[in-house]
């Protein structure tokens, strides 16, 4: 894969807006898989024929097998303002997810303290009190269900790393295609993970932003009327 085969939503003197295909590294890593801020570095060296590296700033994740909305920053003025604005909780992230089961509730808020275990890189629910706990909190809603599958729009609150695959998984009721919390007899099919949604203020001049991208039209997602919850899935506008 190339940046050619990325999806770009949006470019300016300041932002990258691209779509994330599911299962490409957001950066090197000790795969050497192509990963996506090394391809759109290519991108921008090719298209302004800048001699050398170009500058791109990495201001949040998606976790390798997650797709979706991301933006970058082509400025380190962009990226620290960004960055600035997801500490201060002014970044919407929405998320759409398929999930192995049907949660209790059909709506809920879900409050939990995440431990990374790096020699593992897996992450764990554990007491508040345990040294480098840190704290999680998201938002969801079961939009439909289907063959003891649920389709659910997630709302971040946190953005810890794996957080919404380990809190789905503690209800019960991991994502479908989730290798690493879910069941492994039943991921055979790409993560159903997806950022749908991505509202932010512009770094420079402070334009609302919104960007939106559907899942891919694979199953399981086929198996939703996805159109029909655009709606609820994003904020009333």
């Amino acid at each position: 894969m190339t940046y050619k085969d990325l999806q770009i939503l949006f470019e300016d003197n300041h932002l990258l807006v691209v779509v994330k295909p599911a299962d490409i590294p957001v950066q090197a890593d000790e795969s050497g898989d192509p990963d996506m801020l090394t391809m759109l570095k290519a991108y921008l060296v090719e298209k302004y024929n800048k001699p050398g590296d170009a500058y791109l700033g990495l201001v949040h994740r998606l976790d390798r097998p997650t797709g979706g909305v991301m933006v970058f920053a082509k400025t380190s003025k962009a990226a620290e303002r960004i960055c600035a604005a997801i500490r201060n909780g002014e970044v919407d992230k929405k998320y759409l997810a398929v999930l192995d089961g049907v949660p209790r509730y059909k709506a809920d808020k879900l409050r939990c303290y995440l431990k990374k275990f790096s020699n593992t890189n897996t992450v764990k629910m554990v007491p508040a009190l345990t040294e480098g706990a840190k704290y999680a909190e998201l938002d969801y809603k079961v939009l439909a269900e289907k063959q003891n599958c649920s389709l659910v729009s997630v709302k971040l609150i946190t953005g810890r790393g794996h957080q919404i695959r380990v809190q789905m998984a503690g209800m019960g009721t991991p994502i479908v295609g989730d290798r690493k919390y879910g069941n492994p007899e039943k991921a055979n099919c790409p993560m159903c993970l997806w950022a749908t949604e991505l509202r932010f203020a512009h770094p420079i001049s402070g334009k609302t932003m919104v960007f939106r991208v559907y899942p891919p039209e694979i199953a399981p997602w086929t198996g939703f009327n996805i159109d029909s919850f655009l709606r609820i899935v994003t904020p009333d506008e």
